[in-house]
Order: structure tokens, then sequence, then C-alpha cells
């Protein structure tokens, strides 16, 4: 069974990330206000990036660390720009370096 790690964005612009085994429903879900409490809100809620997982160890594993980056690295990830993620992922790593 396939798992899948998706982000949504709302209508207020916030990126929400979650892991499902069946992303077709939990988008349904999600649009009729059954999903959970976050993306209860109304308005507009777009699915802008997804990617398939064989298990849900490491769909649930991938959602950790997404929700873990800036939202500039994810807003790079949804937008397909390996190079500006690259570059997102080099200067958080020389940040903590200093720090």
């Amino acid at each position: 069974m396939s798992y899948w790690v998706y982000i949504l964005r709302l209508a207020d612009d916030t990126l929400y990330i979650g892991s499902t085994s069946n992303l077709t429903t939990r988008l349904k879900d999600h649009r009729r206000w059954a999903g959970g409490a976050f993306t209860r809100v109304p308005g507009k809620k777009e699915l802008v990036y997804s990617e398939e997982h064989p298990d849900r160890a490491s769909a649930e594993k991938r959602e950790r660390q997404l929700k873990g980056w800036t939202r500039a690295k994810k807003l790079a990830l949804v937008s397909r720009d390996p190079t500006l993620l690259k570059q997102l992922s080099k200067r958080r790593q020389q940040l903590h370096r200093a720090g």
C-alpha cells in the first residue's frame, strides 16, 4: 500500500502538510471541512505538492521533516526549484555551524 505526503495551500496562504494512505479521500475530507482542525477553516484548499512513499513510516518521517522546514524552503519544494532548495539548505547548515 502506498502512502502520500502532501502540501495544501489554504485560503489565507498558509501551507498545511499532512500524510495519508488515500490522497483523493483525504483531499475530499479537507474540502468539506472534515479534515484536521487546522484545515476546518472555510475557503479554498489547493493541493500544491504531493509525493508517494512505499509505507506509512517513511511518509510520516518525511512529513515531520517538511514540517521542520522554513516557509521559504517549503515554497521552493512546491515550486519544484531544486537550485533554490539546495541554496536554502546550505544557508541553514551555515547558520547552525555559526551558532
